[in-house]
């Protein structure tokens, strides 16, 4: 593995006290306007702005299977973003191994630096923080799904009908980086969770995760964290054959992956089973 950092430079690189550190495990929804989102605090702009990352370790990963429980990034998504029923931002697949056996990959909006999906919608729906995260404004998006067909990884979900969130959530004003209230007729996706690693937390994905496979940061600092440790990311990612979803196409993806099958949590890859995520204001899936 990559080098690892002590808790006093990762709190110097966060810029937050223990207490917020401390916080970073759990799934705090935060609501705020719109406008708060979409523009970098002043004293991040002062200094410069971040560039934020995650790094998926796979041989971590095992589903969940071996706690008998759903993938847990995704029920942690679902819970703190209020998702509709059926929309898992983050979704965890299952693959084929080349020489027998399986692997899990979850897999969230890669926040692509060459979006294709940047480059076709027609309302200008679909936009891009200054550090680079890719966000859709529901309020300007007139449901025409270009962007669905010009994501090469199928991580935008519609909605089809009247979303079916928690009651509570029809009241809420909108709330661009959450994606809350749902909108009818309008597209959604992961939206890395900014707005929580502004404030020194890391996504809910990440906070969620019970094998602290999900690393998230900074890659203009080079840092990364799962709640438990710090790596260093250029270190982390070449010592450990770092690679991206469909690199040939040039998108240039934010989310990295660590190659394995949950080995390191005690999976065999002839181990399957996942289990089905529920939504408390609706189904399973």
């Amino acid at each position: 593995m990559g080098s690892l950092l002590t808790r006093r430079e990762l709190l110097k690189w966060m810029g937050v006290g223990g207490a917020s550190l401390a916080a970073a495990s759990l799934i705090i929804p935060k609501f705020a306007s719109a406008a708060d989102k979409v523009q970098p605090n002043a004293a991040a702009t002062a200094q410069r702005l971040r560039r934020w990352t995650m790094i998926i370790d796979l041989r971590r990963c095992d589903g969940c299977i071996g706690l008998n429980m759903a993938p847990q990034c995704t029920q942690a998504c679902i819970l703190g973003h209020q998702l509709p029923e059926g929309m898992q931002f983050i979704q965890v697949f299952e693959y084929d191994l080349p020489r027998g056996g399986t692997y899990f990959l979850p897999a969230p909006c890669m926040q692509c630096q060459n979006a294709p999906c940047l480059n076709v919608c027609p309302v200008g729906a679909t936009f891009a923080t200054p550090e680079g995260v890719v966000l859709i404004d529901q309020q300007r998006c007139i449901g025409c799904r270009i962007c669905m067909a010009a994501c090469p990884y199928s991580r935008r979900f519609f909605n089809w009908g009247t979303p079916k969130q928690p009651a509570a959530a029809a009241t809420q004003k909108y709330d661009l980086d959450m994606q809350t209230p749902a909108i009818k007729g309008t597209v959604m996706k992961c939206s890395f969770c900014q707005n929580l690693a502004r404030t020194g937390l890391v996504p809910y994905c990440a906070s969620g995760c019970p094998r602290k496979a999900i690393y998230y940061g900074d890659l203009e600092e080079d840092l990364a964290t799962n709640t438990k440790e710090v790596i260093q990311v250029s270190t982390f990612l070449a010592h450990n054959q770092g690679f991206r979803l469909k690199e040939e196409l040039n998108t240039q993806p934010r989310v990295y992956y660590i190659p394995g099958h949950g080995e390191a949590v005690g999976r065999s890859p002839y181990q399957n089973g996942l289990k089905q995520v529920t939504w408390p204001w609706g189904g399973k899936s």
